[in-house]
């Protein structure tokens, strides 16, 4: 199957990718753990389908050390003993936060009041731009079929 769209090669979608590249870059320099972030990243692109984000964010997160063994939980958290408490908050907020049409009151104050517990306002914020930053790039890559299997780590730094 062949993409919809070639984002890069569209002179409006090329201007709009420069902002997302950097605002990308901006949620990677944050204080946000790394490992979480790519955590995060994998289980919205899992949930929303994007192969694309999948490749990326599995091949991102074992170069930069994380175990085949949490990568191939990530789906099965709940039932995974190898992820940590604010590890297990965080990818809580982001199923909740992907899944918002699934539960008219969106994110739980329990859930968020676990994530609170593990992260302080800065970290929150920059979880909560991930999970929303995220959303948009899975539902732009599964809107145009956009293709898995060739990132190559680093690609787009």
């Amino acid at each position: 199957m062949d993409a919809r769209l070639n984002y890069f090669a569209d002179p409006t979608a090329k201007k709009v990718l420069k902002y997302l590249m950097s605002a990308g870059k901006t949620l990677k320099e944050s204080t946000l753990p790394a490992a979480t972030q790519e955590l995060v990243a994998l289980r919205v692109s899992q949930i929303n389908g994007c192969a694309v984000c999948v490749d990326m964010h599995t091949k991102e997160a074992s170069a930069a050390g994380e175990t085949t063994v949490r990568l191939n939980l990530v789906a099965a958290w709940r039932e995974a003993e190898v992820f940590t408490g604010a590890e297990r908050a965080a990818l809580e907020l982001a199923e909740q936060g992907t899944r918002v049409a699934d539960a008219a009151a969106g994110v739980s104050d329990k859930v968020w009041e676990g994530a609170a517990k593990h992260y302080d306002e800065e970290q929150l914020t920059a979880l909560v731009l991930l999970v929303s930053f995220m959303n948009m790039a899975t539902r732009m890559n599964v809107i145009a079929q956009q293709q898995g299997g060739d990132y190559e780590v680093g690609q787009f730094h």
